[in-house]
């Protein structure tokens, strides 16, 4: 198949013809319409891993047309049109409800296995979902990460409606995701990033409140959603009210923070942290954005021109999901 992969960690993508990937017992071979990207795309350009083989092809969403089916496989069939969830686990893991992803061998699409910035993607039937009735093939593309993730958080820390939250660096993927989710939650909702344009966008969104990251944020609210780290933990933890719960799925300027104990524990803190989402969850969230739950694309760009968008990502440009188109196979439902 034609795909963009990565020859070596570190190294840059080039796009040319690698294996099919064959899918096995309880597998689908999908024939991927989107793919978007994540900060993983850049990471493993970096070696943040390296993959555990080459050569790898990335892309962690990825919506598409199932193309063939592997032995065993009852509940798909050749023409169905699915979504991917990103946090791959053996199927006797689903057992354990939303704590499936807590299971020791999940692996990560377009991390541990090969993805779907190419024509096709093989993945465990267990892990899809119909794509969401009335959404464009870049809506299905764009969730499952990164609103996933957030419903997850959302979850765990038992947000409700009516409570405020403060999504950090308003642009990126899961804050993006955060943010719609938490307005669809029917919370207040305010925003800080270094750009004064991705905060003025986010006020016409419906945001409450826009602030510098820099500076020190002048609201207090009931939840915080960061996935920056160091840049803007200390601003961001100085934003919860007594009680309040730091919700934590990143770290893009770094891995280490320094937390003041007597804080965390004198104002009664939550610390919360999660990467991706369940099955079940992503099953929920998946209803919610065929429900009419908004997806924030930055842009849709085509297959071939995948380096531009990776560089608008790593240049921190975009606001919301940037997407790739992929030709149409023909299939038939």
């Amino acid at each position: 198949m034609l795909s963009w992969y990565l020859p070596e960690s570190p190294g840059r993508y080039a796009f040319g013809e690698v294996p099919d990937p064959v899918p096995g017992p309880g597998e689908v071979r999908i024939a991927v319409r989107a793919s978007a990207l994540n900060h993983m795309d850049h990471w493993l350009t970096e070696g943040r891993p390296r993959p555990p083989a080459l050569p790898h092809v990335p892309g962690n969403d990825v919506a598409g047309v199932v193309e063939t089916v592997g032995e065993g496989v009852t509940d798909w069939r050749v023409g169905d049109e699915v979504v991917v969830n990103t946090a791959i686990v053996p199927v006797e893991a689903l057992a354990r409800g939303v704590d499936s992803v807590l299971d020791l061998s999940m692996r990560l699409l377009g991390e541990h296995c090969w993805g779907g910035h190419g024509e096709y993607c093989v993945v465990p039937a267990h892990q899809l979902a119909p794509r969401p009735t009335g959404r464009s093939w870049a809506e299905a593309a764009a969730y499952p990460v990164c609103s996933t993730n957030a419903w997850r958080l959302f979850r765990k820390a038992g947000l409700q409606a009516g409570e405020s939250v403060l999504v950090t660096g308003i642009g990126g993927g899961v804050a993006t995701a955060a943010f719609s989710l938490a307005l669809h939650l029917g919370c207040e909702v305010h925003v800080t990033s270094r750009d004064p344009l991705k905060r003025r966008r986010a006020l016409e969104l419906g945001a409450t409140g826009a602030y510098d990251s820099t500076e020190p944020y002048p609201v207090t609210v009931d939840a915080v959603v960061d996935s920056i780290g160091p840049a803007t933990w200390d601003h961001a933890f100085g934003a919860l009210r007594r009680g309040g719960r730091m919700l934590v799925c990143g770290g893009t300027s770094g891995t280490t923070v320094e937390l003041h104990l007597p804080r965390l524990f004198f104002r009664q803190l939550d610390v919360i942290g999660a990467s991706c989402g369940s099955q079940e969850e992503f099953e929920h969230v998946t209803r919610l954005v065929a429900d009419g739950l908004p997806i924030l694309i930055d842009d849709v760009v085509p297959l071939e021109e995948y380096p531009r968008a990776l560089e608008r990502l790593q240049e921190s440009r975009q606001l919301g999901k940037l997407v790739l188109e992929h030709p149409d196979p023909g299939i038939g439902a």
